[in-house]
C-alpha cells in the first residue's frame, strides 16, 4: 500500500504495536508522546478526510513510555458519507505495520443518571442499532467474525487496574451505536435503555468490527459529555459536546496514556 510506503519512509524502522483512535475530548493524548512524527491524512492514500470539528486528521507515530504507538487523531463517521467502512484502510495499514491492539475512544451520551457528564466509561459490549457492517461486500469465511468478547476481557481488566491505581473513577457499560448525525429522540433513548445500553454515540462500532476482522484486540473508552435526550433540560449540540469534552480532556488523556503505556503484547 502507498500509505505504508509513506509511513516507513518518514519513520524508518519504527514499528507501532498499539493503534489508537482519538475521539472528541481525547486529543490531549498526543501531548504525552515522545519522539513523535506527524503525518497528515491527506498524505496517506486511503485515509479519510474527517469533516467533524474536533478531529484533526493527523497520524502521530511515537512512544508512550516505551510503547511504540500509532495515534489516529480523527476518524470518519458513517454519517459523513453514508458508508461505514471509512476506517478500513487505516486499520489495515496499521495492522500490516505491526499493531496487535486497537484502543478506541469517543464522546458519548449517558443513559444512567449516576454517570453524569465528564465521567469515563469502559466499553464492555456494544449494540449495533443501525445493523450496518463495514464487512458487507467482502467474500470468504473470514467475514463471519465472532463478536463474543469483542472488547478484550484482559485489556478491560488492565484498564480497571490502572484506573484504580491512579484514583480515577471508571464506569463500565454497553455502548449503543446510532448512525446520526442527528441526536437521538427521547423515545430512542428509552429504547436503548430497555435494550441494556449505558451510553450512546455515533462511532466506534464499525471500527471494532473491522479490527476484529483483522485479528486485532480491542479496548474502548467513552468520555461522557451529556445525559441522553429527554433525561435533562440541556440542549444537545455538537458545540455542547466539544465544550464538555474539553473540561475532562486532561483527566481522560492522562488515564489513557497510562493504560496504553502498560499494555502487554498478546500471549
Amino acid at each position: 500500500m502507498d500509505a505504508i510506503r509513506t509511513i516507513t519512509q518518514r519513520t524508518l524502522q519504527f514499528r507501532p504495536r498499539i493503534a489508537v483512535v482519538l475521539g472528541s475530548g481525547w486529543g490531549d493524548l498526543t501531548g504525552y508522546l515522545s519522539e513523535a512524527v506527524q503525518i497528515p491524512y491527506a498524505e496517506l492514500a486511503g485515509f479519510p478526510q474527517p469533516t467533524v470539528a474536533g478531529h484533526s486528521a493527523m497520524l502521530w507515530l511515537g512512544y508512550l513510555g516505551r510503547q511504540p504507538v500509532a495515534v489516529m487523531s480523527g476518524r470518519q463517521h458513517g454519517y459523513e458519507t453514508g458508508a461505514v467502512d471509512g476506517m478500513a484502510v487505516p486499520l489495515q495499514v496499521l495492522r500490516q505495520l505491526g499493531c496487535h491492539t486497537l484502543v478506541q475512544t469517543n464522546a458519548a451520551g449517558s443513559l444512567r443518571r449516576t454517570m453524569p457528564a465528564q465521567s469515563l466509561m469502559l466499553i464492555s459490549d456494544h449494540l449495533n442499532l443501525p445493523q450496518r457492517s463495514p464487512l458487507v461486500g467482502l467474500t470468504g469465511t473470514e467475514r463471519f467474525v465472532n463478536m463474543v468478547d469483542a472488547y478484550d476481557p484482559a485489556l478491560r481488566e488492565h484498564a480497571r487496574q490502572v484506573a484504580r491505581s491512579t484514583g480515577v473513577a471508571l464506569f463500565e457499560g454497553v455502548y449503543a451505536w446510532f448512525l446520526g448525525p442527528q441526536f437521538e429522540t427521547p423515545c430512542e433513548i428509552r429504547m436503548a435503555q430497555l435494550l441494556g445500553a449505558d451510553a450512546v454515540g455515533m462511532s466506534t462500532v464499525p471500527e471494532t468490527i473491522l479490527a476484529r476482522h483483522l485479528g486485532l484486540r480491542v479496548l474502548a473508552l467513552s468520555l461522557i459529555t451529556n445525559l441522553g435526550a429527554g433525561m435533562s433540560q440541556e440542549q444537545l449540540s455538537h458545540a455542547h459536546t466539544l465544550a464538555q469534552a474539553r473540561i475532562a480532556s486532561q483527566r481522560a488523556s492522562s488515564l489513557l496514556a497510562n493504560i496504553i503505556a502498560n499494555i502487554d503484547s498478546p500471549p
